[in-house]
């Protein structure tokens, strides 16, 4: 048994709206222990909504729909699903009413285009909106296959899932099982090669290990079938502990850590402070610091020194290695650190200066060049060069750049 997820809209198919709704759904069905293989987007087009229930239906037991529940004429979702199956729509009396009740509570009259909303198929059950004019339905049109249709606005959609969809599925006998999943997130090694390390866990079938790879970053997915999260999580523990293992220092947190959530941790727990001091990366390191509750309590602040006399004037930056080495360079991001370390009197100071693009290059220092300077106590300097490439836009070199200095010292506080 396996759900199918149908999204309606042109304005999905072009991109001007995020499918957000999907990805809750997905989520929600793996909470129920209810797999799901496929996810489709259709626009307004009944023959194509038609052609799309057609393939969903001889292969999945629950079709679960979003969108094109409203009063226009491109709304066409419960009238296209009852025209394929060969049902008749009827006028629900209760859902008018409901949705002049509505209509009213905001001083305003029920159009009657709204009365679209109230036709239903004969024999299905109405799915109850209690905040939007648009009401769902649940069907059943033939043994062995349910629907439920959602608006397409998410706050809508997820009430209307958790209040009456949730239940309805579990006392239909979904939803004995969960399906859990814990993602461990790797900085510092690519996807290939952090597969071949765990390639002996990919084979497994209860827990699942599938890797995947982001921004610089990549996760191990583990995923488990229980009947509750205890069951599950002892399933995952001992994957998860022997893939921390292989992984290393390259392993650096779980689900919703972040590179700067976790060097906050290790800063506190070492009763350690930091301060940064910007130079291509224009604020990106003290804005991924500061959007963790709390940070204050180690990060102290920064100093964005975009041009080369702010360098020299507030971080005390040499003006003869600027000449020599140029701004991008080691020294000079070595005395970045140290400058914003000794002027806000932290443990620590991190700087990054580099070429973002996509003009600045040049045969010797190519875009896409950084490097980190870490200062730290005893007068301890370390710097390190980074080379995101040519061809990657300005955003993702300086978001590079910000991930990898906070990965430089998440390593090195690891290890002192």
């Amino acid at each position: 048994m396996s759900a199918e997820i149908i999204c309606v809209g042109t304005e999905l198919l072009l991109g001007d709206i995020l499918n957000s709704n999907a990805q809750f759904i997905a989520q929600e069905l793996a909470q129920l222990g209810i797999p799901h293989y496929y996810q489709t987007v259709v626009g307004d087009n009944p023959e194509r909504l038609k052609t799309v229930i057609e393939i969903a239906a001889s292969r999945v037991e629950i079709l679960i729909f979003t969108g094109g529940l409203g009063p226009t004429p491109d709304d066409l979702t419960c009238e296209t699903i009852a025209d394929y199956f060969g049902a008749p729509l009827i006028e629900d009396p209760e859902i008018i009413e409901d949705i002049r009740e509505k209509f009213s509570q905001r001083g305003r009259v029920m159009s009657p285009s709204n009365r679209k909303q109230a036709l239903i198929p004969q024999g299905s059950q109405v799915l109850p909106n209690l905040t939007g004019t648009a009401p769902g339905i649940i069907w059943q049109p033939r043994p062995n296959l349910t629907i439920l249709t959602f608006p397409g606005v998410p706050s809508e959609m997820h009430q209307m899932w958790q209040d009456t969809a949730v239940p309805f599925l579990k006392s239909q006998g979904w939803g004995k099982e969960i399906i859990y999943s814990r993602s461990l997130k790797f900085w510092g090694v690519g996807e290939s090669v952090l597969a071949e390390k765990v390639s002996d866990y990919l084979s497994l079938s209860n827990p699942t290990v599938a890797p995947y790879a982001g921004k610089g970053e990549v996760r191990l997915r583990i995923c488990a079938k229980a009947p509750d999260n205890i069951a599950a999580e002892e399933l995952i523990a001992p994957v998860e502990k022997k893939l921390r293992e292989v992984g290393g220092l390259d392993y650096y947190g779980v689900d919703g850590e972040t590179l700067a959530s976790v060097v906050g941790k290790l800063l506190r727990l070492s009763g350690t402070s930091l301060s940064v001091a910007e130079s291509c990366t224009g604020g990106g390191l003290g804005q991924m610091l500061t959007e963790i509750p709390g940070s204050s309590d180690y990060f102290w602040g920064g100093v964005i020194a975009y041009d080369n006399s702010v360098k020299v004037r507030l971080l005390g930056v040499d003006p003869g290695d600027l000449d020599q080495f140029g701004a991008v360079s080691a020294v000079v991001a070595q005395q970045m650190a140290t400058g914003v370390k000794n002027s806000l009197g932290t443990t620590w100071g991190l700087s990054i200066t580099g070429i973002a693009g996509p003009t600045g290059g040049s045969e010797t220092k190519p875009t896409g060049l950084v490097y980190i300077g870490l200062s730290g106590p005893n007068d301890q300097v370390h710097s390190y060069e980074c080379r995101f490439g040519t061809m990657r836009s300005r955003t993702l070199v300086r978001y590079l750049a910000a991930a990898n200095a906070l990965d430089y010292l998440r390593r090195l506080l690891l290890t002192v």
